[in-house]
């Protein structure tokens, strides 16, 4: 088996650390310039029938959902007949709830 040496930079290391100290301490962010950042994978439309399933897996009513979900009660009504589909950041928190419905619970 063949063995690879590892060639040891203080300079790299020291920049590391003075990097993590700058950003715990609020002087620089995260952007996707400086980190790699690994991304959720994008969320599948979803049919009338899984967005019902959340609602019902909540137990609370249209009304209700809607006032947890932040959008108007015709929407999640919309969504559950299929006359519309939840999109961008709505689908992104439907995922979320079917996964982790204490999410919308929580107050």
């Amino acid at each position: 088996m063949k063995t690879k040496d590892i060639e040891f930079n203080a300079e790299d290391l020291v920049g590391s650390v003075e990097a993590l100290a700058d950003h715990l301490a609020g002087r620089s962010k995260i952007t996707l310039r400086t980190k790699t950042v690994s991304l959720p994978a994008r969320v599948k439309p979803m049919k009338p029938a899984q967005v019902r399933a959340i609602r019902k897996q909540l137990n609370v009513s249209q009304p209700v959902f809607a006032a947890m979900m932040n959008i108007p009660s015709i929407t999640a009504a919309s969504w559950e007949r299929g006359r519309r589909k939840p999109t961008g950041a709505a689908l992104r928190l439907l995922d979320i709830a079917r996964r982790h419905p204490e999410v919308l619970i929580a107050s």
